[in-house]
C-alpha cells in the first residue's frame, strides 16, 4: 500500500498533507526514515514523530448533517464580509463543543439544502472524489421550462465555454400555475462549481431555488433550515466500509 494512503487511513491527515509528514522527515517506517516511494506491506511498524499508527489507532469519522441556509458561504474567512459557514456554526448551541469539521464539498451562497461536515480530511476527500461517483440530488426551481430536446442534451452531457459536464438525471416536477416557474430533480453523480446554474442558464432558464436534498446514502429529510445533527456511528462505519470495498 502507498505510504500516504496508508497514513490517509490511519487519521494522520489527508494524503497531501502526509506527504508534507513524509517530505519532512517525520514518518518512519520500521525504523527507517520514509519517503514517498515508500511502501507499506502487512506486519510493518509505521511511526509518526515516533508514535506508531495505523487504522486500528484512527479515531472513528464522524459526520454532520447540516441544512445550510440561503446567505451563508461555506469557506472559513470571506473578504466581503458574508456569514461564513463556521460562524453560522459558532450560532448554535448543538455546535459547543464540535471537533474540528469540514465540509463535504460546497453550496454556493444562494444554494440552500445538504451540506456533509466530517473531522476527517480523508473521508472528505473521497466523498467528493468523481471517482466515488455518490448520488447528489437536488431539487431545483427555475424560471422557465425545457423543451424535450433540451431535457436529452442534460441527460446526455453538454459543454459550456469548454467545460464539460457529465449527463445527469433529470425529472419534471411540477409547473406554477402561472407556467412562469418549473420544479426539476436533478440527480448529479459529481459536482462541478455552480453546475447546475449554468446548464439550466445554457438552456435559457434562470434558477431562481436550488436545494440539495441528499447526498450519498444521507438525505436532509425533516432537517430544518439551520440545524445541525451528527450522523449515528453505525452509519458512518456503514459508508466507511463501502468505500473501503470500492478501493
Amino acid at each position: 500500500m502507498r505510504l500516504n494512503v496508508y497514513l490517509q487511513r490511519a487519521g494522520v491527515g489527508s494524503r497531501r498533507e502526509a506527504e508534507r509528514m513524509v517530505a519532512a522527515g517525520a514518518v518512519t517506517v520500521n525504523g527507517a526514515v520514509a519517503t514517498v516511494t515508500t511502501a507499506v506491506e502487512d506486519g510493518d511498524v509505521v511511526a509518526v514523530d515516533g508514535k506508531p499508527v495505523g487504522v486500528e489507532t484512527a479515531p472513528r469519522p464522524r459526520i454532520y448533517k447540516y441544512h445550510k441556509p440561503v446567505g451563508v458561504i461555506v469557506t472559513a474567512r470571506d473578504h466581503e464580509g458574508r456569514k461564513t459557514l463556521y460562524e453560522a456554526l459558532a450560532e448554535l448551541p448543538e455546535a459547543r463543543g464540535m471537533p474540528r469539521i469540514m465540509p463535504v464539498g460546497r453550496l454556493d451562497l444562494n444554494s440552500e439544502g445538504l451540506l456533509l461536515l466530517t473531522t476527517d480530511g480523508g473521508l472528505a476527500q473521497t466523498l467528493m472524489s468523481p471517482k466515488t461517483e455518490l448520488k447528489r440530488e437536488y431539487h431545483v426551481r427555475v424560471f422557465g421550462v425545457l423543451n424535450e430536446k433540451q431535457m436529452a442534451q442534460f441527460k446526455k452531457g453538454v459543454t459550456i465555454s469548454d467545460i464539460y459536464y457529465r449527463g445527469a438525471e433529470i425529472e419534471l416536477m411540477t409547473t406554477s400555475e402561472s407556467g412562469k416557474n418549473t420544479w426539476y430533480k436533478v440527480v448529479l453523480r459529481e459536482g462541478k462549481n455552480r453546475e447546475i446554474r449554468r446548464i439550466f442558464n445554457h438552456f435559457g432558464c434562470e434558477v431562481n431555488r436550488l436545494l440539495r436534498v441528499q447526498y450519498g446514502p444521507f438525505t436532509l429529510g425533516d432537517l430544518p433550515k439551520h440545524g445541525l445533527v451528527e450522523v449515528a456511528a453505525s452509519e458512518v462505519e456503514a459508508l466507511v466500509k463501502e468505500l473501503q470495498a470500492r478501493g
